[in-house]
């Protein structure tokens, strides 16, 4: 073969694992990894679901029946499987429940179709036909979806406890639906269009290591994950004024080391009272704003914690 009959032909370098299939097999081998996906989430469906305990490469071990928690940890390298897991992250981000299903969902779509391809309908004909399948879907929302009263808190709360069901959370699923409720109540905003919204920017979910669900409560404000740094200080403040400080509450030390000599204890004394004058009038300042509760980005010197 001359060099311009080779220069015409197309060249493919592979890896030494990989593997090129094409037509058929390569449906076949796209569709049942992704099936593979799906069956793995479905024992977890349902109030009856089971769960999955996962164990990563590090050793940490999750226990869990969300589907998308499930489908995050597996390590997918298909990318028809990976098209799978964007569908139980889809349906998370959109509806927040759901995931376990739509994967299902999924997958016996593609079982169907599969059936369809072995009947020489071409793929083409049946992205169209799941097309029209999905809008069809979309009409019919309207008939059979319910329309949900903000102030019906009895229904909120079935709504909050059904998507606890079979969830680690249901032994106290009771008190949490009441504190969901109450949560969203309170974020609750109207939109332009009349609809009512609830904003979720504006929740925030914060765990402490040592207590059941059952101790879960409602807190109106801001919790702060940290200690006060000196123990007099308190712990709860109730419609506090907050100051916040990016520059630290001690004195600048030199850049270079300094040497000092005294010839008798006052010397000393009084270079020790000029520094303590020094952080009196920082927190004097402080103390001036009216400011009930002060965060600091850098140090805070013990005397003027004090």
């Amino acid at each position: 073969m001359s060099q311009r009959q080779m220069q015409g032909q197309p060249m493919i370098i592979l890896g030494e694992d990989s593997q090129r299939m094409k037509d058929k097999s390569a449906q076949e081998h796209n569709i049942s990894a992704a099936r593979a996906v799906a069956e793995s989430v479905r024992s977890t469906l349902g109030p009856k679901g089971m769960d999955k305990m996962l164990v990563s490469s590090m050793g940490d071990v999750t226990v869990t029946n969300d589907g998308v928690t499930i489908l995050s940890e597996m390590d997918i390298d298909n990318p028809t499987a990976s098209m799978i897991v964007e569908v139980a992250e889809t349906q998370e981000d959109e509806a927040g429940d759901g995931t376990t299903s739509a994967v299902a969902i999924a997958g016996e779509l593609l079982k169907n179709a599969e059936d369809l391809l072995e009947q020489d309908i071409h793929p083409t004909a049946i992205i169209k036909g799941f097309d029209m399948a999905a809008t069809q879907a979309k009409d019919e929302l309207d008939d059979i979806a319910t329309e949900v009263d903000p102030d019906d808190e009895e229904l909120l709360k079935k709504v909050a406890e059904t998507s606890m069901t079979g969830k680690g959370a249901e032994l106290n699923k009771e008190l949490l639906a009441q504190l969901i409720v109450d949560a969203v109540n309170a974020v609750t905003v109207e939109a332009e269009d009349g609809s009512v919204i609830a904003d979720l920017e504006y929740l925030n979910i914060e765990t402490q290591t040592g207590s059941s669900a059952g101790n879960s409560e409602l807190l109106e404000g801001a919790v702060i994950d940290k200690d006060p740094v000196h123990e007099e200080m308190p712990t709860e403040v109730d419609d506090a004024d907050v100051l916040l400080v990016d520059t630290a509450i001690e004195l600048d030390e030199t850049e270079v080391d300094a040497q000092l000599s005294v010839d008798d204890p006052s010397q000393l004394q009084n270079f020790l009272d000029k520094e303590e004058e020094q952080l009196k009038k920082m927190v004097d300042q402080i103390a001036d704003t009216g400011a009930d509760v002060v965060f600091c980005q850098k140090g805070i010197d013990d005397m003027a914690q004090h």
